[in-house]
């Protein structure tokens, strides 16, 4: 694998760190600004919107630019986001700078996954898109717990400065790694939008927005599944955590291959065993050595989605991909809001710390569902590229 993939490996794990280590500094936020908990929870939120803006008005207005200096663009942005973060001096300011943080989130790993793809043999490429999304999974391993840790000591602002001077690193290395990559002939904005006529786009988009929301459904409650009911300390849901981030890395490899071997039988494996971890979850959590085992496997198998979901997009969208595969990061990211909202009603209905996991299994099963008809509607040989298909263009591979 080329050096140019550990450069965009090493901006997404600064966007996951980013956006990942809000949650654990909530508490050191709201009291240095002078708000309430729930408030600094909309710091959350106004990353996720400018994810789901930026994703499709930055990858339009840049679709006609050469995609390395697309890339790098789209990383000092990102960077320059956090430094206004860091240096924010109230909650306005802050919300406002989270947003700028996220616009290019999208249009990043959009932009990225088809430069990963191109950079590589055709049979190779789910693979290295697994590659730069590895910098998302390993950040929760390594960046959120350093950078949680990090903010308690030193307080958030610090935290913040340490994703500037990765987003910088990861600016440089893509200058620096990654070969000039031409925008395709013929691309513009109409041309991408005319991706989205494909009904097999929607099912796979819809896919993300209902499988993934099984994932999330369960994550964003998983503290307090973790402590009132498995009995982990405040301290050792740190090391839990860190396990999941390993079954993420785990899963996001495994994907990769699994997707350049039978790329449609892993999007059903992996949604329907993502499925069956939420409900054992609901059983396992309650003791401590089970709930870690399994903690472990919901990482894996709802991770296991990203790299073959992302492959399967690029296959459906050849010739204009860009734009839809940064629209999969929009979609993730709807999963992340829906997910969070159904487990939350399920809390708040009374139902028990477990219920988020049945939520999520249930979500799960809704994406395999949705995976198993797109599969069964997609005819053998109908993907075929056309013959004025770009010479940049992702061909399809073995389902």
């Amino acid at each position: 694998m080329p050096l140019a993939l550990v450069a965009l490996a090493v901006t997404a794990f600064a966007i996951g760190t980013t956006e990942f280590a809000a949650m654990g500094l909530l508490p050191q936020i709201a009291g240095d600004l002078e708000v309430s908990i729930p408030q600094a929870g909309w710091l959350i939120s106004t990353y996720a919107i400018g994810v789901v803006i930026g994703a499709p008005l930055l990858t339009g207005a840049c679709a006609r630019l050469p995609r390395k200096g697309v890339l790098i663009g789209l990383a000092a942005l990102f960077t320059v986001g956090n430094l206004l973060c860091a240096v924010a001096p109230n909650f306005a300011l802050l919300a406002a700078a989270r947003l700028v943080a996220g616009l290019p989130h999208g249009a990043f790993f959009g932009a990225g996954a088809v430069a990963a793809a191109e950079l590589v043999a055709p049979h190779l490429r789910a693979r290295a898109v697994s590659v730069m999304f590895s910098g998302l999974t390993v950040a929760n391993i390594v960046g959120v717990p350093v950078a949680t840790l990090l903010g308690q000591q030193l307080g958030w602002r610090a935290a913040m400065l340490v994703v500037v001077g990765i987003g910088g690193l990861g600016t440089f290395a893509i200058a620096r790694l990654v070969p000039t990559l031409p925008s395709h002939p013929g691309a513009g904005l109409r041309r991408e939008l005319s991706t989205f006529r494909s009904g097999q786009l929607w099912l796979a988009l819809g896919t993300v927005v209902f499988g993934c929301a099984g994932l999330f459904a369960c994550y964003s409650y998983i503290t307090p599944i973790l402590t009132e009911v498995a009995g982990f300390s405040e301290g050792s849901v740190t090391v839990v955590l860190a396990l999941f981030g390993v079954g993420m890395t785990l899963g996001n490899v495994i994907g990769g291959y699994a997707a350049d071997r039978a790329l449609r039988p892993a999007i059903c494996a992996a949604f329907l065993l993502m499925a069956l971890a939420l409900a054992a979850f609901s059983v396992t959590a309650r003791t401590e050595w089970s709930a870690a085992i399994t903690v472990v496997l919901i990482g894996l198998f709802g991770f296991a989605t990203v790299p073959t979901v992302q492959t399967l997009v690029l296959q459906k969208a050849r010739r204009a991909p860009t734009l839809a595969s940064a629209t999969v990061q929009g979609a993730f990211n709807l999963a992340n809001a829906q997910g969070a909202f159904f487990g939350g009603l399920a809390l708040s209905a009374g139902l028990g710390w477990v219920s988020p996991a049945l939520v999520g299994a249930v979500l799960a099963a809704i994406g395999f569902l949705i995976a198993a008809v797109s599969w069964a509607l997609d005819r053998p040989g109908a993907q075929a590229a056309p013959a004025e298909a770009s010479a940049g263009a992702v061909p399809q591979p073995v389902a």
